[in-house]
C-alpha cells in the first residue's frame, strides 16, 4: 500500500488541531503554481481544509522578487558590503533590503531559540566589542563617555558568549557598556547551556555581579528577636561558579604583560585543569569585524538605529553557527571520496560549529538557513515522552530547571 510523503510542512492556520504540527500526515500537495525562481508546490491540510503555499512563514513568503536576488542581498550583508552598494548593484531601494534582513533576522532568531539548548559545554567566553550607532558619543553620555542605559545612540557594544570547544556563539546582544547589558548577555547565554560552566572574559568589572545575579545561591539570616528591621537574604556565588579574568597590562597602547585572576571558584577550576583565555574569541571579534559593515572601523557604513545592528549580529549568528564551514572543526575522511568535479581527491570533512555541538548533521545551504520550519518545542518534548524516551521533567536537571530568557536565572537554596 502506498504511504504519503511527509513533506516537512506544518500548517499555518493557527485554528487548526494540528498548528505548528510536522509529519502527522494530514499535509499533502494539491497542486503546483510557476514563479520567476521556478515551480512551487500548494499544500492542503486535511484537518482544517486551508491551502498553504510552500513558502509559507518563509524569507520568501508574498514576495515577488526572485529569491536568487534575496540570496544575493542577504550574503552581501555578511561580507562587509554597505547598504547603499547593494540597492546600487541589485536595484533595489535601501527600505527594501531592511524588510530583506528583518525577514531573515526573524527566521534565525527560530533558528537560534529551536537549536541552542541544553548544550554541555564546558567553558564559555565573554567579550564586548565596541561599535558606535549614529554618533560616537550620545547625547546622553555619561563623564567617561559611554552611552547611559536609557541611550540608543552613542558607544553601543557588541556582547558575545562564545564556547570555544564547538567554535560556537552561545548568545549576542548590543548595548551601552553598562551593567545591565552583562546581566542580559549572562541570562542569554544560561537560557541555552546545562548547568554552571567555567567563564572567562577580560577584565571588565560588571562581569562578576552579573554572574552572581544569574548563578546564585540565597544565604538568608535567623532573626535574632531584637528590635529593627531583619537582615535581608545576601546573593553568594552558586557552589559550582567558576570565572576568571585575563587582564592585559598595556603601556602607551603596547601591551606589557597578560595577568591571569580567579575570581570565583578556584577549587573547582584546579580540578577542572582549564586555563584561562580568551583568545578564541577575540579571533571572531576579527571574523565580525570582517563580515559586518557597520562594524568596519573608520567607515562611514555605521548603523543610525540600534534595531538594525541587533538584526544583523543574529543574522550573523545563525549563519555562522549553521552555514559556515570552519577550518579548525574539520576531520580527516577515512575514507578518500570521489571528487565531484575535477581532479582533486577531498581529504577533509568539513563541519560547522552546529555540527561540532551535535545540533545538525550537515553544512546548511543559505536558502536551507532562510526556509528552516521547525515543530513548537513543548510539543515534540511531549511526543517524546510519551513515547518513553524522556524522563518527566522533575527526574531531569539543566536548562528546564531556569526561567525563559530575559527573566532572572538563579538557583536559590
Amino acid at each position: 500500500m502506498r504511504k504519503p510523503q511527509d513533506w516537512g510542512q506544518p500548517c499555518p492556520n493557527a485554528d487548526c488541531s494540528h498548528y505548528r504540527l510536522m509529519n502527522r500526515g494530514n499535509v499533502s500537495a494539491i497542486s503546483t503554481y510557476l514563479t520567476q525562481s521556478g515551480k512551487r508546490r500548494i499544500f492542503l491540510c486535511s484537518k482544517c481544509k486551508r491551502p498553504f503555499s510552500e513558502t509559507r512563514d518563509t524569507v520568501f513568503f508574498d514576495l515577488k522578487t526572485p529569491e536568487e536576488k534575496i540570496i544575493m542581498a542577504l550574503k552581501m550583508l555578511l561580507v562587509k558590503v554597505a547598504l547603499s552598494d547593494i540597492g546600487f548593484v541589485l536595484g533595489v531601494t535601501e527600505a527594501t533590503v531592511l524588510e530583506w534582513l528583518r525577514r531573515a533576522a526573524q527566521k534565525a532568531e527560530e533558528i537560534n531559540v529551536h537549536l541552542l539548548r541544553e548544550l554541555p559545554v564546558t567553558q564559555v567566553q565573554l567579550d564586548e566589542m565596541w561599535n558606535f550607532i549614529r554618533r560616537k558619543h550620545a547625547q546622553q553620555a555619561g563623564p567617561d563617555g559611554e552611552s547611559s542605559e536609557r541611550s540608543a545612540d552613542g558607544r553601543q557594544w557588541v556582547w558575545i558568549s562564545f564556547a570555544p570547544e564547538y567554535r560556537l556563539i552561545l548568545a549576542a546582544c548590543v548595548g551601552p557598556r553598562t551593567f545591565a547589558s552583562a546581566v542580559q548577555l549572562i541570562q542569554l547565554t544560561a537560557a541555552v547551556v546545562l548547568g554552571v560552566p567555567c567563564f572567562f572574559s577580560d577584565g571588565f568589572s560588571c562581569y562578576l555581579a552579573a554572574l552572581i545575579e544569574v548563578y546564585h545561591t540565597l544565604k538568608t539570616f535567623p532573626r535574632t528577636g531584637k528590635p529593627g528591621r531583619p537582615k535581608q537574604p545576601v546573593k553568594e556565588p552558586h557552589p559550582d561558579l567558576v570565572y576568571g579574568q585575563v587582564v592585559k597590562k598595556k603601556s602607551q597602547g603596547r601591551l606589557q604583560a597578560l595577568v591571569y585572576r580567579v575570581r570565583c571558584g578556584a577549587t573547582r577550576f584546579e580540578k577542572l585543569g582549564l586555563s584561562i583565555s580568551t583568545s578564541v574569541l577575540e579571533r571572531l571579534n576579527l571574523t565580525l569585524r570582517h563580515a559586518l559593515a557597520p562594524l568596519v572601523r573608520k567607515g562611514g557604513s555605521f548603523c543610525k538605529d540600534r534595531t538594525q545592528m541587533r538584526r544583523r549580529v543574529v543574522f550573523f549568528q545563525a549563519f555562522y553557527n549553521f552555514a559556515r564551514p570552519h577550518m579548525s572543526l574539520r576531520v580527516p575522511l577515512s575514507e578518500p571520496e570521489s571528487p565531484a568535479s575535477g581532479l582533486i581527491q577531498p581529504k577533509w570533512r568539513h563541519r560547522t560549529p552546529g555540527m561540532a555541538a551535535g545540533l545538525t548533521d550537515h553544512v546548511w545551504t543559505f536558502r536551507e538557513l532562510l526556509t528552516a520550519k521547525f515543530e513548537p518545542i513543548h510539543t515534540k518534548r511531549r511526543r517524546v515522552r510519551e513515547a518513553g524516551l524522556l524522563p518527566p521533567p522533575a527526574l531531569r536537571t539543566g536548562r528546564e530547571s531556569f526561567p525563559s530568557s530575559g527573566s532572572s536565572i538563579s538557583k536559590a537554596v
